[in-house]
């Protein structure tokens, strides 16, 4: 491994919220590879975003907001999201020469001399004033535990894994999950199923109207007041509800959006609820998102006693050269952008307290 190297700011992760950061960080006067370096594990440009279903096509896509100083503009409806968005910030990479190194692993963020912080990485060693973690969630995706799990004979995979509806045909399968990719899954995979249930572990809340500036400000600021708390993060869609467009209407009238409530245990064959219903099921998909991918932070002890990290803005109470940008009420495209604005002026803040360091 290499022996360490000094830089003023490391950026982790690749993601919006990554690049976010980085373009603020070169807009302020800070050199790529001199003063920031920043990391990506991703093979590729793209963020998740590279990992998404085949079929999830770009014109599918809600709520992708352009990256700052670069719109995106002529993408083809029907090309794989995860081709439209790859080259996308793949040129924006390009275009504001940010130098990501990838794939790079980031192991752990220590203690290291004279107030530094040490990030050890596949790519050798960093030390750095400030840490701008924009590690994201896709990593970690999350598996609820229930009885009898362990013995179903069929397949279960979680919505990290999702490939497409083809690989479902002629199956019988139960989705897990009250967020927006259960309901899309279940829409795309239905035609495909000899049979499909939809089991939630609450009541799913459908939006009608348009989700204006006032509602996501609302939606945001609800899941801020978690963080803040230092309790662990909830998704802005837990808040918000599932919009009611055209596709989820008909799936209701069909009867594809026939929730269930959740089984209460697993078997060979399927599932099982307490008043003795059993579904028959080849496949278990797990639509149960995922939860912030921070691992690598652990020997910082950043974690409070509500299991969370208690963050103000993005900058963490615990330790305030540490920013966490796509995470909490920053994990939309929208406030990933904004995350990363605000973590650059706090670390600017932060730099400046020694002129012989400020860019």
């Amino acid at each position: 491994m290499n022996s360490s190297r000094e830089v003023e700011v490391v950026v982790v992760g690749a993601g919006q919220a990554g690049l976010s950061s980085a373009y603020h960080l070169r807009r302020a006067g800070y050199v790529p590879d001199r003063d920031v370096v920043v990391l990506d594990h991703s093979p590729g440009p793209g963020g998740a975003w590279q990992f998404r279903w085949p079929s999830l096509t770009y014109g599918k896509v809600h709520g992708m907001h352009a990256l700052p100083g670069m719109e995106l503009t002529g993408a083809d409806p029907g090309r794989p999201s995860a081709e439209v968005v790859g080259a996308y910030f793949a040129e924006y990479e390009r275009a504001f020469g940010l130098r990501v190194r990838r794939p790079v692993d980031v192991s752990a963020v220590r203690e290291g001399p004279d107030g530094r912080l040490l990030v050890e990485t596949s790519d050798g060693t960093w030390t750095t004033r400030a840490l701008i973690n924009a590690t994201g969630t896709w990593d970690r995706p999350f598996w609820p535990r229930y009885p009898g799990q362990e013995t179903f004979r069929g397949r279960q995979l979680h919505t990290a894994r999702y490939t497409g509806p083809q690989q479902f045909a002629g199956l019988r399968v139960i989705v897990v999950g009250g967020g927006a990719s259960g309901t899309q899954h279940l829409l795309e995979l239905a035609p495909y199923a000899a049979a499909t249930t939809w089991v939630t572990r609450r009541p799913p809340v459908f939006r009608e109207g348009p989700f204006d500036e006032n509602a996501g400000r609302t939606a945001v600021a609800l899941v801020e007041e978690r963080v803040r708390r230092g309790l662990p993060p909830r998704s802005v869609v837990s808040v918000t509800g599932l919009p009611l467009n055209d596709a989820v209407r008909q799936g209701l009238a069909d009867g594809v959006l026939d929730r269930q409530p959740m089984f209460d245990r697993i078997v060979p064959d399927g599932a099982e609820w307490k008043d003795g219903r059993h579904v028959a099921a080849d496949v278990i998909l797990w639509a149960t998102g995922f939860r912030a991918a921070l691992d690598h932070l652990a020997p910082l002890r950043l974690r409070g006693r509500g299991g969370g990290i208690e963050v103000e803005g993005t900058r963490v109470v615990a330790d305030p050269r540490v920013h966490l940008v796509g995470y909490g009420p920053s994990a939309s495209t929208v406030g990933a952008n904004r995350a990363g604005r605000a973590a650059v002026r706090d670390v600017r803040r932060l730099l400046a307290q020694d002129p012989a360091t400020a860019a």
